[in-house]
């Protein structure tokens, strides 16, 4: 009984040293995330062909626990980074900007995904991925919809891509561009993925643009809760028309899930509560363990041979989603 009960320990402990590993590639390479180092060995791992007996074994109940729990307690953390009062300072029309632009990047990339027909619920995770925040919005729709674990690996794969492509691509056009550094700032934050990627991005400009990144990310990753609610009540709908006993409608998620209401309850704290920053600090830290550890272990799920049978279809779909983006969130970002 208390193997069976602890049978997810020996999973945890490898993701954890994952997560340790891909730290140690950013404290060596600053310019790579921690983030991103960890889902790359996570798919290195997991393309190692004789390590997969005990990733499919052994392994898995920890693993399927590290990518679903780790990954929904780093998005209850991550409401610490956000006070609404920082939003306010954007103004009223910025942030109906920022609001517009999820809105209609969800849609473009659902839409750009859907005809180029990537399989089962990947539309959607990437939609979510590509103008939420990145992997967290990944694991967070994941939930709300009661996604097949497959169906996240090809999402998170390319949110990672063109995400770490931003952090090279979008300095380099600043300066032919012409953007000052609150611009490429605002730019950064509307456009590229993850936080830490957005920090990358971001902090090739100095504290200043970084400043505005951040704020304008977090405008959007506050996106995170309605578009989540939305989902769970369009998965709640679809599975009443179902018959009974079938799949689908036994799929009944909550209109807002825990962990988004553990989310939304720390960015209540952090906008009316003075937080010290040594706490900030502490939470920072913990985030990002948890987030590398999930995607460690997302990554050692996802299988390279069925990425690169849809790879071709999924590659331009990101492609075509991410240059839209990008594009949209330089017209929002220039002064006007």
């Amino acid at each position: 009984m208390s193997g069976r009960r602890f049978g997810w320990l020996p999973g945890i402990t490898v993701a954890a040293i994952g997560a340790a590993a891909g730290f140690g590639i950013h404290a060596l390479f600053p310019v790579v995330p921690w983030l991103t180092a960890s889902i790359v060995l996570g798919v290195v791992v997991g393309s190692v062909k004789p390590a997969r007996a005990a990733l499919d074994g052994v392994l898995k109940p920890g693993l399927a626990q590290a990518s679903r729990r780790l990954l929904r307690l780093g998005i209850v953390v991550l409401g610490l980074k956000l006070s609404l009062t920082d939003i306010a300072h954007l103004g009223w029309l910025s942030v109906l900007e920022i609001i517009a632009l999820v809105g209609v990047s969800f849609v473009i990339t659902w839409g750009i995904a859907t005809a180029l027909k990537l399989p089962g619920d990947e539309p959607v995770m990437l939609a979510a991925g590509f103008s939420i925040c990145g992997v967290s919005a990944v694991g967070a729709m994941s939930a709300a919809r009661g996604t097949d674990p497959r169906d996240t690996g090809t999402p998170t794969a390319l949110v990672t891509l063109y995400g770490t492509a931003a952090i090279a691509i979008l300095p380099a056009l600043a300066v032919p561009l012409g953007l000052s550094t609150a611009t490429f700032g605002h730019w950064v934050g509307a456009s590229v993925h993850d936080v830490g990627q957005v920090v990358a991005t971001a902090g090739t400009a100095g504290t200043a643009a970084l400043s505005v990144a951040i704020v304008v990310k977090l405008t959007r990753v506050l996106m995170l809760a309605p578009m989540v609610a939305i989902t769970s009540i369009s998965t709640r709908r679809r599975a009443a028309r179902m018959p009974a006993g079938d799949a689908v409608a036994t799929s009944r998620p909550p209109i807002v899930p825990l962990f988004i209401l553990g989310f939304l309850g720390l960015v209540l704290v952090r906008t009316l509560l003075p937080v010290p920053d040594a706490v900030l600090t502490i939470a920072d830290g913990i985030q990002s363990a948890l987030l590398a550890a999930a995607l460690f272990a997302i990554g050692a799920s996802l299988r390279l041979e069925r990425l690169l049978r849809s790879g071709p279809r999924a590659l331009l779909a990101g492609a075509l989603s991410w240059t839209i983006i990008v594009a949209l969130a330089l017209l929002i970002s220039l002064p006007r």
